[in-house]
């Protein structure tokens, strides 16, 4: 009822808020006979801030249209890799006519980051995105909203994320030989579970893992957002926070965790902090200080942007990270994509380097919640083993500003160099992959005769090239069956 009520204000308000940024503009323009009035500064100003206020925030876009490699200006093409029902992978591929860059561009590392989903879009690690791409090739987990994923597609589960992941981590390790995976903030403890999981089984990991301010052990150092998981029933989250999609979207009937309920919690953790810049705004509109004043839109552009997360998921990780710390205590079960139970082990990992990156004066991921990471690889040689804390930096200071570009970056970057290596049977697979098929050489007439014979005899044998004996096999029974 909650989400209807919200819904049914906000279409009311709508009208209102189109006038107040109508008569903003018409306060602020020189040429409009309201803005000849000594007092328009402060009437547009006024209402532009009402107009912000109350405007809905639909999704931003990364618009990173080119980054500067060297002098060199490299344009970006965004696109979707894989469209999953609950998340799309997506690509920035770096395009350049220059060889010398073009070379270099093809020998750089290949990079997943795991966005969080946990109320914003994927887009506010637009610097992390922008920062990587000088030295490395980016894909991005960009978590779609739910209440536009019809119930058609079924739930998501906690269960589902890690098998996103693991997905999308096979689809890199296909096209490069391996990769490395970056998360940041929520994502560490699913990330940290599929990277377990493959372990486990025997798969190949990525060549490192680096975890940026999540609450792997959320008992140590507990900030503000600990204490409401544990303070506060399952119970109590499942009957006060979730509600039904309305009508008016696609998902209609689907149980979310709803934006805006995200939004005012966002807010209510620093309420004075929010107001006093929404009053700078205010004044800096009447100074006529345009940079404060696209700063702070720019800012609260992303910031007031929000996403439903499906319900089950939501409460999946309220229960599993936050209340009984199932990854911590080794009693964590995922079901695979297969339908299998399979029992989260980090001490499997062994090939796969880690690193784990904390703000030192994070309030959402408190001191040591990450770091514990390390102890909890066992099977990880102490050489392959890393850690940072960031002096002076909060939570979005470790992906985002002045200490990720001079602090965090350029200690990732040099990690990530040096645990690039491949091992020679990946090198192998990745060329293999890219090998163009060429017929062979035709020394005589004799040896082609006997494998067109060949061929005639055995439709269903070797006469093309397969990628592996598995699915020729089972072509060779259809093919027969069907004759």
């Amino acid at each position: 009822m909650l989400y209807k009520v919200y819904e049914t204000q906000r279409t009311l308000m709508e009208p209102f808020v189109d006038f107040a940024q109508a008569a903003a503009k018409l306060y602020s323009n020189p040429l409009s006979p309201l803005g000849q009035n000594p007092f328009s500064q402060r009437v547009a100003a006024g209402y532009s801030l009402m107009y912000r206020l109350g405007k809905d925030y639909e999704k931003p876009t990364f618009d990173i249209q080119t980054i500067d490699i060297d002098g060199t200006s490299i344009a970006i093409h965004e696109r979707v890799e894989i469209d999953k029902p609950f998340c799309e992978l997506r690509r920035f591929k770096r395009l350049t006519d220059d060889p010398a860059t073009l070379t270099k561009l093809k020998n750089q590392p290949a990079v997943l980051i795991v966005a969080p989903l946990s109320g914003h879009y994927a887009t506010l690690l637009r610097d992390t995105v922008k920062t990587m791409l000088k030295d490395h090739k980016v894909y991005i987990t960009d978590w779609k909203n739910a209440r536009t994923v019809p119930l058609s597609e079924g739930t998501f589960h906690l269960d589902d994320y890690v098998n996103y992941v693991q997905e999308f981590i096979r689809h890199l390790q296909a096209k490069y030989g391996n990769c490395h995976v970056i998360s940041v903030c929520q994502p560490t403890v699913p990330v940290f579970a599929a990277i377990s999981l493959m372990a486990s089984r025997g798969e190949t990991t990525p060549l490192s893992m680096i975890m940026m301010g999540g609450p792997i052990d959320a008992r140590l150092t507990p900030t503000t957002v600990n204490e409401l998981a544990t303070t506060k029933s399952y119970e109590w989250f499942e009957r006060n926070v979730i509600y039904r999609v309305p009508s008016n979207f696609p998902g209609a009937g689907r149980r979310v965790y709803p934006g805006f309920l995200q939004h005012t919690g966002f807010v209510a953790m620093n309420p004075n902090r929010h107001a006093s810049s929404h009053y700078d705004y205010f004044k800096n509109l009447v100074k006529g200080d345009d940079a404060s004043t696209e700063a702070h839109r720019k800012f609260y552009d992303e910031y007031n942007a929000v996403l439903d997360m499906d319900a089950d998921y939501y409460l999946e990780t309220i229960k599993t990270v936050f209340q009984e710390f199932k990854l911590v205590n080794g009693t964590w079960d995922v079901i695979s994509a297969e339908g299998k139970t399979e029992r989260v082990t980090p001490g499997d990992i062994k090939t796969t380097a880690v690193m784990t990156v904390e703000g030192e004066i994070d309030d959402i991921s408190g001191a040591g919640q990450t770091k514990v990471a390390l102890e909890m690889c066992s099977g990880v040689a102490a050489s392959q083993k890393k850690h940072l804390e960031a002096k002076g930096a909060g939570h979005y200071g470790i992906f985002s500003g002045r200490r990720w570009h001079g602090v965090v970056y350029p200690a990732v970057k040099a990690f990530i160099i040096e645990h690039n290596q491949l091992p020679a049977q990946a090198k192998q697979a990745v060329l293999a992959a890219k090998k163009i098929a060429e017929p062979a050489p035709l020394v005589t007439a004799k040896p082609v005769i006997k494998t067109v014979a060949k061929t005639a005899a055995r439709p269903t044998g070797k006469a093309a090239a397969p990628s592996t004996a598995r699915p020729t096999s089972k072509t060779a029974k259809k093919t027969t069956r069907s004759k």
